[in-house]
């Protein structure tokens, strides 16, 4: 990664329909053009979450247009960052790429009350990522 682009970060879970969509959205919105935000899943699922498209709302962020998508070998290839949310086994690994695991709380079939933590969680995981990839 140099100084003139931009870094690139993978976020992935199994249904590509909740965590991984959340965490998207926060970086899109707190990173704005200074960061490339894709999202995946192993096993996609159809559609995102209601629960937590209705969550991001709360925050005044619309996920709701986005749709689950297959995780490919070249989306890890291309990311700089690979944050992987429950997925296990299913991410491929490349050398010289920097992967965390955040351990959250799946949203699928939960009520708002219960999403909300999570959502909060994943906006303070996001903030601090965006603060060392973007250092001030």
């Amino acid at each position: 990664m140099t100084a003139s682009t931009r870094p690139t970060v993978l976020f992935v879970c199994v249904h590509n329909a909740g965590r991984s969509q959340m965490a998207a959205g926060y970086l899109r919105e707190l990173g704005g053009d200074r960061v490339e935000v894709l999202s995946a899943g192993s096993e996609p699922g159809d559609t995102i979450n209601p629960v937590a498209v209705q969550a991001m709302a709360e925050e005044g962020i619309d996920i709701a247009g986005y749709t689950p998508a297959i995780l490919t070998t070249d989306a890890v290839r291309e990311s700089d960052v690979v944050i992987t949310m429950g997925c296990g086994d299913a991410c491929p690994i490349f050398p010289g790429k920097r992967y965390e695991d955040w351990e959250l709380t799946d949203p699928a079939g939960r009520p708002i009350d219960e999403v909300r933590p999570i959502r909060d969680e994943i906006k303070a995981r996001v903030s601090t990522l965006l603060e060392e990839l973007l250092p001030a």
